[in-house]
């Protein structure tokens, strides 16, 4: 009977599934004149490995030539930043939040059940947040700010010189060079020069040298933040209702594991402009300096004078 219910994967002859339920089954049976239990049909299923689970997110949607040299060159930069004494930062955006009586996954004890609008209508949020940030490889630590505006590159390199002045500072004193690990897109995109040239005011209000080193595209869950910091702070905040930033910012403080995991969060209240544009001769002048070995990904922001 499965034979007339049995799709199969096109790549894999050895990949089959039925998309009938159990239940379903027994109704076939039952009208074929085979009179058997849920149970029954459980067992016979996988006793011819039809098991129940889950799709897997596992395929790579985009390969890149280069994609494994960046991978090697960024373990190498690693390891001499961490050697040298100086700082190696994941840095990356989480997406942003509705502030307002909507649902959020996950469960508390209450008492009784929180009651939240049946649609999340952005027009009915009292605000939005939109949070930062940046994980210490080798402090195990996360900070995160919390913007109330926009995602822009501006509140990226803001976002990064917060960082330093409350907590980068402080732990390097000594650091000559800063190294960030981050994605190819979004706010701090590879192929934008707004950030670039945003990124160089930070270098030169910072004094410091900054390094970027972008991972390769469909490659963002490799970047430490997305599995060392993040599941963390996600898992702080479930089930709880966003009224305010001071309530995403207690709720994300509580951010910690056995292991030693802190986290720092800052808000940062300031209205940022969409769709900015770099100066008409950035691109001319440029003080970006990249890397003769894979540039598109790896370049360093020098302080100015």
């Amino acid at each position: 009977m499965l034979q007339q219910h049995t799709a199969g994967n096109p790549m894999n002859s050895s990949i089959r599934w039925t998309y009938l339920k159990p239940r379903e089954i027994v109704s076939e049976l039952l009208k074929k004149g085979y009179s058997v239990s849920r149970n029954i049909v459980r067992y016979l299923l996988k006793k011819h490995e039809y098991v129940k689970r889950k799709a897997q997110k596992n395929i790579t949607m985009g390969g890149h030539p280069d994609r494994n040299a960046q991978f090697e060159n960024i373990t190498q930069l690693k390891q001499d930043y961490l050697d040298a004494g100086n700082p190696v930062i994941s840095m990356d955006t989480k997406k942003k939040e509705l502030l307002g009586t909507f649902y959020r996954n996950g469960s508390l004890y209450t008492q009784a059940a929180i009651q939240t609008n049946d649609h999340d209508f952005p027009s009915s949020a009292t605000g939005s947040v939109i949070p930062h940030g940046f994980y210490d490889l080798k402090r195990n630590t996360g900070y995160i700010t919390l913007g109330t505006s926009h995602d822009t590159s501006e509140f990226a390199c803001d976002s990064l010189f917060q960082w330093w002045v409350n907590e980068g500072i402080i732990h390097y004193p000594k650091a000559k060079s800063l190294l960030i690990l981050c994605d190819g897109g979004g706010s701090n995109s590879s192929r934008h020069y707004i950030f670039k040239e945003d990124l160089q005011k930070t270098a030169n209000a910072l004094g410091l040298e900054i390094r970027i080193a972008h991972y390769p595209p469909y490659t963002s869950k490799y970047n430490p933040i997305e599995h060392r910091f993040f599941p963390h702070v996600t898992r702080a905040c479930e089930g709880v209702v966003f009224h305010s930033v001071e309530t995403v910012k207690t709720l994300i403080s509580r951010t910690s594991t056995s292991k030693g995991l802190t986290t720092i969060v800052h808000i940062l209240d300031k209205i940022y402009e969409t769709g900015r544009k770099y100066a008409a001769d950035f691109k001319e002048i440029m003080p970006i300096v990249f890397d003769t070995h894979l540039p598109k990904w790896n370049y360093r922001a020098i302080p100015q004078e």
